[in-house]
């Protein structure tokens, strides 16, 4: 579990790291001097927002997040690139986003799991391989034994152990 908590604290850190960077940037041209021209030279700034509709420059709405429909309707709004209009951005980036974010999650579900399960599954064969062990060395003592017994009753040993006394 601390394995998987040193790998995503680090990750989250720098998602929530860049977010901020990206946040702050604040626009420095000011879009509306480009109406008028083509889509390609608006967005060569990228604070600014290309609209078909009206064939106007603006300076993107951060506020808001998502362009309003009045400012351009997002079938007509482009924004980073002139062929792809800002409701297909959307939806791909979302889609992007959220196979990222399942992926990382089973990713870490798949590690934090797989090294729980393993080390158990670990320390289960280490024990009965403890288990078998102890159990050949019970039958060796046991054998060994019945030998000594037998070696006591063939010499006529069986009687008290002399060296009993001083145990």
């Amino acid at each position: 579990m601390m394995k998987c908590l040193r790998i995503f604290l680090p990750a989250l850190l720098l998602v929530f790291g860049l977010a901020t960077v990206l946040a702050e940037s604040a626009p420095e041209h000011v879009c509306e001097t480009k109406n008028g021209t083509s889509c390609e030279d608006c967005l060569k700034n990228v604070s600014c927002l290309w609209c078909i509709k009206t064939k106007s420059c603006v300076t993107y709405p951060v506020q808001t997040i998502l362009p309003p429909h009045s400012l351009c309707p997002l079938d007509d709004a482009r924004w980073g690139l002139c062929w792809m209009n800002f409701q297909t951005l959307i939806i791909t980036l979302s889609v992007l986003g959220a196979v990222l974010i399942i992926a990382l999650m089973v990713c870490m579900f798949c590690c934090c799991k797989c090294e729980n399960f393993g080390s158990q599954r670990f320390e289960a064969k280490m024990q009965r391989q403890a288990n078998k062990t102890k159990t050949k060395q019970d039958e060796r003592r046991a054998e060994m034994n019945k030998r000594h017994q037998e070696i006591r009753q063939k010499y006529g040993l069986n009687g008290p152990n002399p060296y009993a006394r001083f145990s």
